[in-house]
């Protein structure tokens, strides 16, 4: 009755009060903004709450961790160099960007690099993998914790059907300031314009860029539909992301926190990939049904031409290891 749910409702509030206050009262050891660029409304964001409510659980509070989207804390560089000098912030890393750190990472990021999502795993087990983390620790100051984050296949929205690589002949096309996205883009035919992830609304608004690409959760959480109106599947990357802090950070932590840290990013990595797998036709029939948007399906694109076109943007790293690409694709068969 009334008066029962009153006393349950107080009983809530007191437990509320005490956790609150038992949060506060106890200082954690360590704390961390854990930040990215993209929307709150991302399964990206889910999955930076899951890792930080289970990295503070499993710490006893030890660690607190609290997450920012929608690039409160800055812009992927800027965020970056806060990790490498040492700040308490944790962030999710692109290997294309990673690559400014040490470039043989960056090969991740290639086109058309995976035929499955399924088949990063192969890389993640290798022996090249685990020394190439070394040397970008050794080179930047980083700690990347988990790799296994798929962050979902990137496709182009812009105003027309694309197809084949001759649709995106001088195409104004959103690229981050990377330089994997600015030749894939350029082995595209495509004029390659570097834009702030923030911005990219206000730059296909404007007509400074005609055409963007991510993955479709991307494409939701910054309403970039409501600027251009066809999404192409053209799946030219299959993006994983990785968290990552300061190494110097993470090596001066006792080695039950380190291990949390590495267990939950892992986990959190896998809650991910199942989140996006699992979405993605939910999201495609949103965007159909709701907001007038037409895909043109992997089926009814030449994808033979696109890999033949980007081909050309593995030559395009004169600073990469000798034969990086042909080790990685022996790895991957």
């Amino acid at each position: 009755d009334a008066q029962e749910s009153r006393g349950l409702g107080d009983v809530y509030k007191r437990q509320l009060f005490t956790l609150s206050f038992s949060k506060f009262a106890i200082a954690a050891d360590y704390s961390f903004k854990f930040g990215t660029v993209s929307a709150d409304t991302e399964p990206l964001l889910d999955a930076m709450r899951f890792m930080a409510k289970n990295i503070e659980e499993r710490s006893g509070g030890r660690i607190e961790i609290d997450v920012y989207g929608g690039a409160a804390l800055g812009t992927n560089k800027e965020v970056y160099e806060q990790v490498k000098n040492g700040a308490m912030v944790m962030t999710i890393a692109d290997f294309g960007y990673l690559a400014d750190y040490y470039p043989d990472i960056g090969v991740i990021a290639g086109p058309y690099l995976l035929p499955n999502a399924s088949d990063f795993d192969k890389l993640l087990v290798s022996d090249w993998y685990s020394e190439t983390l070394e040397n970008l620790t050794a080179a930047s100051g980083i700690q990347v914790t988990a790799a296994n984050w798929f962050f979902g296949a990137r496709h182009i929205i812009t105003d027309k059907p694309i197809r084949h690589p001759d649709d995106m002949k001088d195409v104004a096309t959103r690229v981050p300031p990377n330089i994997m996205w600015v030749k894939t883009f350029e082995s595209m035919g495509a004029k390659g314009t570097q834009v702030a992830w923030a911005e990219v609304y206000g730059a296909l608004s404007t007509g400074l860029v005609r055409a963007a690409e991510a993955p479709i959760a991307s494409i939701i959480g910054a309403k970039l539909y409501e600027q251009k109106k066809v999404i192409s599947m053209t799946g030219h990357f299959k993006s994983f992301v990785a968290p990552m802090m300061n190494a110097d950070i993470y090596n001066s932590m006792p080695k039950d926190l380190q291990e949390i840290i590495i267990e939950e990013s892992i986990s959190a990595g896998k809650y991910m990939t199942k989140l996006i797998i699992e979405g993605e036709e939910k999201l495609i029939k949103q965007l159909e049904d709701n907001e007038g948007v037409t895909f043109i399906r992997a089926s009814e694109i030449d994808m033979p031409a696109f890999q033949a076109a980007t081909a050309s943007t593995y030559d395009a790293f004169p600073e990469w290891s000798d034969g990086l690409h042909k080790r990685i694709s022996a790895i991957l068969k």
